[in-house]
């Protein structure tokens, strides 16, 4: 093949994959009001073969987010209510016993889907939550000795009330750094509340999404060809150096017990890169890594007590060491 041709295939690929992505994000507005950020945190995680963490009240559309997101994409879907008497098995599936054969087949769990839905992901005890542990971060779940892969794309977005903590069992370190993202889901604004009771006063229902004229917009192919892209956009060695330097401060900030490990350095490398394919660049500045630095790295620090009771919050020392870290020129 003509090296030309070639790149010039490769370059129409990529054109087509951002322009679904975009037509993605577009159709998920046509049901959730006013959540752009978390909108694009979860087109970014599926690009980094990232899973996420939603957080947000009860009612600010977080279930609603995903079931449009998976509508929109021509990939399964399932969903799994988190409960305190659910068990490993009832995620990652078993062995059953047949009485006609005489011998056990395994019967796959909910976990083996493209996006996976875990509501209320902290309702569940520490035994149930770390069945997803090998699924996220191996891709394969592991039954009576036998490894069984799971399918491509494989995404889990969790979510859970950062309000209710009674009955709840809050996950712990090693999981939360499973996460890629952890999005924060605002109480909307005061239009976007008007818009969304304007929708429904005219018919609109969160339980049929195909009536509110979601379809699939985008599927594998462009996730195939969007991380290909991706994995060619530049990353310079200043870029490198600040997003290490990032990482490095917030294991010196003194409201910090816990700062970001080379695994959250990595993470914000990844996700810097696939914000600058989805803007339209092919290579990263710094504007990117700070435009993803909040999602990626809040979930992969510990406040310290005394800064807790102060009203420090992860989020606050972050950008604080943003602010100071200097930015390459």
């Amino acid at each position: 093949m003509d090296p030309t041709t070639d790149i010039a295939g490769r370059t129409e690929d990529t054109g087509d994959a951002r322009s679904s992505l975009e037509a993605l994000r577009a159709e998920i507005a046509k049901a959730v009001v006013g959540q752009d950020p978390a909108v694009t945190g979860l087109v970014v995680a599926l690009l980094c073969r990232g899973h996420v963490l939603l957080e947000g009240v009860p009612g600010v559309a977080k279930t609603l987010l995903v079931r449009t997101l998976a509508a929109a994409l021509d990939i399964d879907t399932k969903r799994v209510q988190f409960t305190p008497d659910l068990m490993p098995s009832d995620v990652t599936g078993s062995l059953v016993y047949d009485a006609r054969t005489a011998e056990f087949s395994f019967q796959p769990g909910p976990v083996f889907t493209n996006l996976l839905l875990a509501d209320e992901i902290n309702r569940t005890p520490p035994k149930t939550q770390s069945s997803l542990l090998e699924a996220m971060e191996e891709r394969q779940v592991t039954v009576d000795g036998t490894p069984r892969p799971l399918p491509e794309p494989f995404l889990v977005v969790a979510t859970q009330n950062p309000v209710e903590y009674e009955g709840t069992y809050p996950l712990p370190e090693a999981q939360l750094d499973r996460f890629l993202l952890k999005l924060t889901i605002p109480l909307p604004s005061r239009q976007d509340e008007i818009d969304v009771l304007t929708r429904h006063a005219e018919g609109f229902d969160p339980r049929d999404l195909r009536a509110a004229g979601v379809r699939p917009v985008a599927g594998r192919a462009d996730l195939d060809a969007a991380r290909a892209a991706i994995a060619e956009t530049t990353v310079s060695p200043e870029i490198t150096a600040y997003v290490v330097d990032i990482c490095r401060a917030t294991r010196e900030s003194p409201s910090l017990a816990l700062g970001v490990s080379p695994r959250g350095a990595t993470a914000l490398l990844s996700t810097s890169r696939a914000w600058a394919w989805l803007t339209g660049r092919d290579y990263v500045i710094p504007d990117d890594v700070k435009a993803l630095a909040l999602s990626t790295l809040r979930h992969r620090v510990q406040l310290r007590p005394e800064a807790e009771m102060e009203g420090v919050t992860a989020d606050s020392v972050i950008n604080a060491i943003l602010a100071h870290v200097p930015v390459p020129r």
